[in-house]
């Protein structure tokens, strides 16, 4: 498959998923700290993104943690994942055919360099 468009971006540190999200009772909500880091990242793309992506996507996350903690990669994926959706860079994750994660250098604020492939079937 061939790419159609390409957007890289530069993101806050996700909540790891055990922070994303709590339950009231029956109901399980986002967290104050998830909420908050959406509202971040909405904010960044708001001046980047005019239209979400309609196609099929391959998605490249590079982590920069920040610091040398242990840290599951996939447990900070919903949040990021989730605000990239919400900010409007596609219309839903179920869109993502690839997805690639990877540990990168730390970097005392903690971040993740975000590349999003907008791809064209039959490539």
């Amino acid at each position: 498959m061939e790419a159609v468009s390409t957007l890289t971006l530069e993101l806050p540190y996700p909540p790891s998923i055990n922070h994303y999200y709590r339950r009231i009772g029956i109901r399980t909500l986002i967290s104050r700290e998830g909420r908050a880091y959406r509202e971040r990242v909405c904010a960044i793309l708001k001046d980047v993104v005019s239209a979400p992506m309609r196609g099929r996507l391959r998605v490249c996350i590079d982590v920069h943690p920040p610091d040398r903690r242990r840290r599951d990669l996939d447990n900070a994926m919903k949040s990021l994942l989730d605000a990239l959706e919400h900010g409007g860079v596609y219309e839903d994750d179920s869109q993502i055919d690839h997805l690639e994660i990877r540990r990168d250098m730390v970097n005392r604020s903690g971040s993740v360099v975000v590349t999003i492939k907008e791809l064209r079937d039959g490539a």
